[in-house]
């Protein structure tokens, strides 16, 4: 099957670092803003460098177990800035996926369960953020992916000192 050939998704992504980050959702979601978002966060030293790889539409293939994304060509360093129009940006045409993003995903919650923060895709086991509609997706892509993700999804009591709330260490909110 030729590049031309495969089917496109609606979808955008940005490389982060050495991994795509892969924005689903219904149009209108908010997948272009979160990419121009983080793109930003890559040029201010928020993220490490990060550059567009393809806007509203996608291609999906999979190699060496990895799921790659590449840039439909005629989109190709192209992305829609709500108030402004298109506009071009640097791009890259293939990355490796390391984290799916839903937006308007009807499983977000608060705390989500473990299952729903993974995702298989073409048979590629990666991680997930379901996104609900009212919530805003950038800062929960900045911390997937410049935390770690704690040992469960359960409340950690023990970590605080009044043995209360969902904490880190016990130096946070003690009183």
């Amino acid at each position: 099957m030729t590049e031309a050939d495969r089917p496109s998704v609606h979808a955008s992504a940005v490389k982060v670092g050495e991994r795509a980050v892969l924005i689903r959702g219904p149009s209108g979601a908010g997948k272009s803003r979160l990419a121009f978002d983080l793109i930003l966060a890559g040029r201010s030293g928020q993220l490490p460098p990060a550059v567009l790889v393809g806007d509203d539409r996608v291609r999906l293939d999979t190699a060496g177990g990895e799921l790659l994304v590449r840039a439909v060509p005629e989109l190709a360093g192209l992305i829609e800035i709500r108030g402004l129009g298109i506009r071009g940006c640097d791009f890259v045409t293939e990355a490796a996926v390391g984290l799916v993003v839903d937006l308007g995903a009807s499983d977000a919650a608060r705390l989500p369960p473990p299952e729903s923060l993974q995702i298989s895709l073409f048979g590629v086991s990666l991680p997930r953020i379901p996104v609900a509609t009212d919530q805003n997706p950038f800062p929960l892509v900045v911390a997937a992916l410049t935390t770690t993700a704690s040992s469960s999804s359960v409340n950690h009591s023990g970590h605080c000192g009044k043995g209360i709330g969902n904490h880190i260490t016990p130096t946070i909110a003690t009183e």
